[in-house]
């Protein structure tokens, strides 16, 4: 994959970065690990992350001090956070990582499957997230006109114009008594194009 999705793994011990790493090697991600909150702070400053993976237990900034700079960022609050300890106390800590702003919370040793499942819905959902940014964007061109793929956006959305003219061409001939026996047909059609365009065709 020639844009792999970046996940940010943190933990201060370099073992358990390794296992991170062999445990998501069948997904199509990269893992990028780095062993402090602050290097992750650091790190998120310039690339953009579909998901982090942090540690609770490190040395200087721990987990959730980490977490709460992470969510006071404009920039990266939106990025989900999956917290991985093997701390005692489960309950109160896991408190504190959902109270932190955590989608997730997992206590080591962790199964692998499960974390790779969890993984998996989050790339997805951030590929979506990508995708549907690219589909603004090309309406938001077709709008102003100002790059090269605005005539397939204008295309696209001549297309769908003339889907709903013809519905409501339909709707004013009922309005006036008249029957309109394609409206059916006319509102499928429409239907199928609005569904191949969040589909990204």
């Amino acid at each position: 994959m020639p844009n792999p999705t970046r996940i940010l793994a943190v933990d201060d011990r370099e073992e358990n970065l390794t296992a991170l790493a062999a445990v998501l090697d069948a997904l199509p991600v990269e893992v990028v690990p780095v062993t402090s909150g602050r290097a992750a702070l650091k790190e998120l400053l310039g690339e953009e992350f579909a998901l982090i993976l942090l540690d609770v237990v490190m040395p200087e900034m721990d987990g959730f001090e980490t977490a709460g700079h992470i969510k006071a960022r404009p920039r990266t609050r939106d990025i989900p956070i999956i917290f991985l300890t093997a701390a005692g106390g489960a309950g109160e800590q896991a408190f504190r990582g959902y109270a932190a702003g955590a989608v997730d919370y997992l206590t080591k040793p962790f199964d692998p499957w499960l974390l790779r499942a969890k993984v998996s819905v989050f790339v997805e959902l951030h590929r979506r997230n990508l995708e549907l940014r690219r589909q603004a964007g090309l309406l938001r061109t077709a709008l102003t006109g100002d790059a090269d793929d605005s005539a397939d956006c204008d295309r696209l959305l001549k297309a769908l114009d003339d889907r709903l003219s013809r519905i409501e061409d339909d709707a004013a001939r009922l309005r006036s008594g008249e029957p309109a026996e394609d409206l059916d047909d006319h509102v499928a059609d429409l239907r199928l194009a609005l569904d191949a365009l969040s589909a990204g065709a």
